[in-house]
């Protein structure tokens, strides 16, 4: 413990040495041998440990680890936030020569804001969905007696949007949260973080929920307006690449305690500590050990019919082949020409039996409506889906419900899909219920096989899913999808909302069941260095049009279309490995 504690201390230490700024020695923000306890029904829980970190004016610093770490633990504390039985119980945080470790509830109000702004992570809980847009600005503005003179609050309120990256702002600023997108919605959250011009913004997962071209913008924004300001910034984030590419120095925090310090780059490209090297690997670089072995080993990427063309040498049959398939939707309130949203425009790709294909693109491109479509959830204005050899629009109920034997899906969301009342068990029994597959005791023994598959205990069936962590509740969302022994999984953002670490062991598990039971998968994702690590062949999607088809290596190697570049040049850390 003791050695540990050294270790940590010696770490901060180099980090520390790194002061950007000859003219500002001071440090901004210092944080010593923090430890922070929770209290829970079982007794006191350790949630960080000698934790030590330091911030100059100006600076940006990120941590990084994955959930439990205790990182979003430590800034939590640094603005007097942490939630529930949570209290500093030793060492000190030091802000702008000031020891703020034990401030009242008072004295961080006045912080707050002022001095300390965050940008939280989820825009859509964090902004009151029933004020507008401009009425939150603006209560920012009064609660930190915030004016210039010579503008009213109004047109203050658009001047921080358009600074915040947020086109039309005037307009913008009578809007609600629910007629903004996700990159819009954190454009408004960055304006309220720095409405009073604070010293330091605590930025906690900023963009994990966004696409990685619209994530780059604004951050690009966000590192321009601070460095405008003399902002410093400290970033929360698990994804080591937006890391690395965003800050100056690197803390890496595992389980509660700071195990490596220093320079970004030098960390990624040389890390020292085994949990850090670890995150390196996990990493969804494009680098991806998947693609530097196969190379390696001089294995071919088998090229195919992906459009219909013969691209290369014989090849696996189609599982599933899409023609010319559209979906438009009715806006209700609008009229005419507006009335109509083309999601999906005139789509024509297919499926090989036994590989993956990704389907990518923004938010809006129509790859989750194509998805949908080849579920039998939405019917397609025009076009044809064939499943098999089927069409999928020309079945009865009763073969539409044997259908859905052969394809599952697993959802984005593992908290959001599975019923929190039922157990472990009941969840992945469920669908051999319904389809009347076995007895109760050979449904049993079914479940517990597949909760080996995806390497979680038999004893897990017991529980239930918030006794479970994200990544094992995602596990859990394979194992139902695995039940009926399906061809065809469609894996709509399954990764998504993972930490790196446990995104590395979903994508380890679904490759080793894809090799062991044949399975082919249409993977829906924004994330492109996740596609290099999983995919066979791409169908890249821009505002309901296909722009792109070929094998993984070919698309990544030389990309056709601009936005197929923009695409892949957005990914976080891409080529700093």
């Amino acid at each position: 413990m003791e050695e540990t504690s050294m270790q940590n201390q010696d770490l901060a230490s180099n980090a520390s040495a790194e002061s950007p700024d000859v003219n500002a020695p001071e440090p901004l923000l210092t944080i010593r041998d923090l430890d922070i306890e929770f209290t829970s029904s079982t007794g006191v829980v350790p949630a960080v440990r000698k934790a030590n970190l330091t911030i100059y004016p100006g600076q940006t610093v990120a941590i990084v680890g994955e959930s439990g770490s205790g990182k979003s633990t430590t800034a939590a504390a640094v603005n007097g936030l942490l939630p529930g039985t949570g209290k500093v119980v030793g060492g000190q945080i030091i802000f702008d020569g000031r020891d703020i470790t034990h401030c009242t509830e008072k004295e961080f109000v006045e912080l707050r804001g002022s001095q300390i702004g965050k940008v939280p992570q989820d825009p859509m809980s964090n902004l009151n969905p029933v004020w507008r847009i401009g009425t939150q600005v603006k209560e920012a503005l009064k609660a930190n007696n915030v004016s210039v003179e010579g503008l009213s609050q109004d047109e203050l309120v658009a001047q921080l949007l358009e600074e915040a990256g947020l086109p039309d702002a005037k307009r913008r600023a009578k809007q609600y949260p629910h007629e903004f997108s996700g990159g819009m919605r954190q454009r408004a959250l960055i304006a309220i973080g720095m409405a009073a011009n604070p010293k330091l913004l605590i930025a906690d997962e900023p963009t994990s929920a966004l696409d990685v071209t619209v994530q780059r913008t604004i951050l690009d924004h966000l590192a321009g307006l601070t460095k405008e300001h003399g902002t410093a910034v400290l970033f929360i984030t698990h994804d080591l690449g937006l890391a690395a590419e965003r800050a100056e120095q690197l803390v890496v925090m595992h389980r509660g305690r700071v195990v490596e310090s220093g320079p970004a780059l030098d960390i990624l490209r040389d890390p020292q500590h085994p949990y850090t090297k670890r995150l390196v690997d996990a990493a969804p670089s494009l680098a991806s050990q998947r693609i530097q072995s196969a190379h390696a080993q001089g294995i071919a990427v088998a090229e195919d019919e992906l459009l219909g063309a013969r691209l290369g040498h014989e090849s696996r049959e189609n599982i599933v082949e899409i023609k010319h398939l559209s979906k438009i939707f009715d806006i209700r309130g609008a009229k005419g020409e507006a009335k109509k949203l083309k999601a999906v425009d005139d789509v024509s790709f297919n499926l090989r039996r036994g590989t993956t294909l990704a389907v990518v693109g923004e938010s809006g491109s129509g790859k989750s409506t194509v998805a949908n479509m080849v579920l039998g959830l939405l019917k397609p204005t025009s076009g044809n889906i064939f499943f098999n050899g089927q069409e999928i629009s020309g079945m009865s109920n009763r073969e539409l419900f044997d259908m859905r034997r052969q394809m599952q899906v697993v959802f984005q969301n593992p908290y959001g899909s599975l019923d929190p009342m039922y157990s472990i068990f009941k969840c992945i029994e469920e669908p051999l219920a319904v389809h009347k597959v076995g007895n109760k005791k050979e449904r049993e023994e079914r479940v517990a096989e597949l909760l080996e598959k995806v390497a979680l205990p038999a004893s897990a069936m017991r529980r239930y899913p918030n006794e479970l962590s994200g990544g094992q509740r995602q596990r859990v969302a394979i194992a139902r999808a695995l039940a009926l022994q399906p061809e065809l999984i469609v894996l709509d953002e399954a990764v998504s909302a993972l930490d790196v670490l446990v995104q590395d062991q979903i994508l380890e598990i679904l490759n080793d069941l894809q090799a062991t039971m044949g399975l082919t998968y249409l993977f829906i994702t924004h994330d492109l260095a996740v596609v290099r690590q999983i995919a066979d062949d791409v169908v890249v999607m821009e505002q309901g049009k296909l722009v792109e088809a070929s094998p993984a290596d070919d698309l990544f190697d030389n990309p056709q279309q601009e936005y197929t570049r923009q695409l892949i040049e957005a990914v976080p850390g891409a080529g700093l490995l």
